[in-house]
C-alpha cells in the first residue's frame, strides 16, 4: 500500500516492463504457488481486496488492458486523459446498458451484472467481459472490492469476483477531477514513470498510458 501510493501507479502482473509488477517487487513466498496435497497459495492475490479498501488506490484494468493499481492522488490524471480520448458512450449500447445497470444498483460483481445486462447465452462471457474492460480502461468502472464464495465451513475459496461499480459512485466526482488539461494530465503521467520505471522506453510507457 505504502509503494502503490509512493510510486503512483502498479500493474499487479505481466506490463511488459522488466521489474515493474507488484508479482516481481514482492518476495517470493508471496507469489503463486501450487500446493504438494492439491490447491494453491497466492498471498498477492488475497492481498487486492484489502489494498483496494484500505490503501488509498484505485484497482482496476488500467495498464494495456491487464488489471493494476493507481493511487488515488494519481487518480485524477488518469481519469482526465483517459476520458477525454474515450469514445463517447452512444445511447442504446451495451457500454450503456452496463453503466445505467452499475448506477442503478451502485455495485455488482460481474457474473450478476453479466446476467442483469443480458448476456447469458453460450459464449456471452468472453464477449461482456471485453466490455467491461473497455470501460475500465476508459476510467468509467473500477473494482470496489472482491467477493468470494464460501465452502459448507464458511471458509472463502476460490479467485474471486469482482464488485465493481463507476468510480463516481465510489469516489465521489470531486476526486476525479483534475486541474489540468488532458494533454497536460498525459504528459504529467509519461514524465512521472519515465522517473519511477528508467529502465523502460517511451514506447514501452505510452502503451501502458495511452487508450
Amino acid at each position: 500500500m505504502q509503494l502503490i501510493e509512493r510510486i503512483g501507479f502498479l500493474p499487479l502482473l505481466d506490463s511488459g516492463i522488466a521489474g515493474f509488477t507488484a508479482e516481481e517487487l514482492v518476495d517470493e513466498d508471496c507469489r503463486y504457488v501450487q500446493l504438494p496435497e492439491g490447491g494453491w497459495d497466492w498471498p498477492l492475490w488475497k492481498w487486492k481486496g484489502p489494498i483496494v479498501t484500505e490503501g488509498n488506490c484505485v484497482y482496476g484494468k488500467f495498464f494495456d488492458k491487464k488489471a493494476g493499481f493507481v493511487s488515488r492522488a494519481w487518480w485524477p490524471e488518469l481519469y482526465n486523459y483517459r476520458r477525454s480520448v474515450a469514445s463517447a458512450i452512444q445511447p442504446g449500447s451495451v457500454e450503456e446498458t452496463i453503466l445505467l445497470t452499475l448506477r442503478e444498483h451502485g455495485s455488482m460483481i460481474t457474473r450478476e451484472l453479466r446476467a442483469q445486462c443480458g448476456f447469458t447465452g453460450v459464449k456471452m462471457r468472453s464477449r461482456f467481459d471485453a466490455y467491461v474492460t473497455r470501460l475500465q480502461m476508459a476510467c468509467r468502472i473500477v473494482t470496489a472490492d472482491f467477493i468470494y464464495p464460501r465452502d459448507r465451513h464458511g471458509s472463502p475459496y476460490g479467485w474471486g469476483w469482482a464488485l465493481l461499480t463507476t468510480p463516481e459512485d465510489l469516489y465521489g466526482d470531486a476526486a476525479c477531477r483534475s486541474e489540468h488539461t488532458p494533454e497536460e494530465s498525459y504528459r504529467l503521467i509519461i514524465n512521472h514513470l519515465t522517473e519511477i520505471v528508467p529502465n523502460a522506453d517511451t514506447a514501452q510507457l505510452e502503451r501502458l498510458i495511452r487508450l
